[in-house]
């Protein structure tokens, strides 16, 4: 049993409040996952550059100096700690040479994200403590996926915490249980996608990507997830301008979603969304199973 939930803004006016509402939407569903937590706050891009969301479980070693081992590496760069993440702001052109000098300067620092406007946070402990550790609510943005773990199959730690991230701007977080997930590990691990822990969740993560790479869009990854994925699932998926829910044709997961013409929202159970604006007026509605829902600022996923 998990908690999970999303918030994709249509009014830009209520951009500055997404990490107070996410963050509320979040800790109410802490009894459905104490072990650990995790956001994904899509914030505003900036031409040319992009940023990479890294934790360490030593920060007071891994982030010292690390703009200026950076530089030194050859790839200029500003970093801003949080707790035991940071963001590194670097040109959007030298994403992969920082993901290598990365592993070669810090080899125990994960990437937990990286693109031009995505920041993940997650952590082991209390929705609330990881949501007061990085500051979530000063955070503003477009769209957020949030998730509350309760671990049923792995280890309760840091990497094993949802959002997880396969491709730039990309991110998912689940409840429930996949089946064929070691199979598909192989098939994408052969596509030359490279798995840091053994959660069915980041198989998923990274089956979509994998799919949108070949042209998909949002929505199309997502169909195919339907034939594609077997066992019991519900998913919330952030891209950079986009955000999509889908459940397996069982649909046993609970699963609600609310509309109006400000947001649309998700949440495991109805409560996590009563204190958004104007919910009384909203559409409320169970996701069909087997059914795909996606919206995006751009019109394509």
């Amino acid at each position: 049993m998990c908690g999970i939930v999303g918030l994709f803004l249509k009014d830009s006016r209520l951009e500055p409040q997404l990490g107070q509402l996410l963050s509320d939407m979040l800790i109410t569903m802490t009894d459905r996952g104490p072990d650990s937590a995790g956001l994904a706050i899509y914030g505003s891009a900036t031409e040319g550059k992009a940023k990479v969301t890294i934790q360490s479980a030593k920060p007071e070693i891994d982030f010292a100096d690390l703009e200026r081992d950076l530089a030194e590496a050859g790839v200029p760069a500003r970093v801003a700690v949080k707790s035991t993440h940071a963001v590194v702001a670097i040109a959007a052109a030298r994403l992969a040479d920082v993901r290598a000098v990365l592993a070669a300067i810090r080899p125990d620092v994960r990437i937990m994200g990286a693109g031009d406007s995505v920041e993940i946070y997650k952590e082991v402990g209390l929705p609330k403590d990881v949501v007061a550790r990085f500051d979530v609510r000063s955070m503003g943005g477009s769209h957020g996926i949030g998730h509350t773990r309760m671990a049923t199959e792995s280890a309760v730690t840091t990497l094993g915490a949802h959002p997880f991230s396969t491709g730039s701007d990309q991110c998912l977080v689940h409840n429930g249980s996949l089946s064929n997930h070691n199979n598909l590990r192989r098939e994408l691990i052969r596509e030359g996608i490279a798995f840091e822990t053994q959660n069915d969740t980041e198989v998923a993560a990274a089956y979509l990507t994998a799919e949108m790479a070949k042209g998909k869009d949002l929505g199309q990854a997502l169909t195919g997830a339907l034939d594609d994925l077997d066992g019991f699932f519900t998913f919330v998926v952030g891209t950079k301008s986009g955000f999509g829910v889908v459940r397996d044709p069982i649909a046993c997961k609970p699963a609600v979603m609310a509309e109006t013409d400000r947001y649309v929202a998700f949440g495991s159970e109805y409560r996590a969304l009563v204190n958004l604006p104007d919910i009384e007026s909203a559409r409320i509605w169970e996701p069909e199973p087997a059914t795909v829902y996606f919206w995006d600022h751009q019109k394509a996923a």
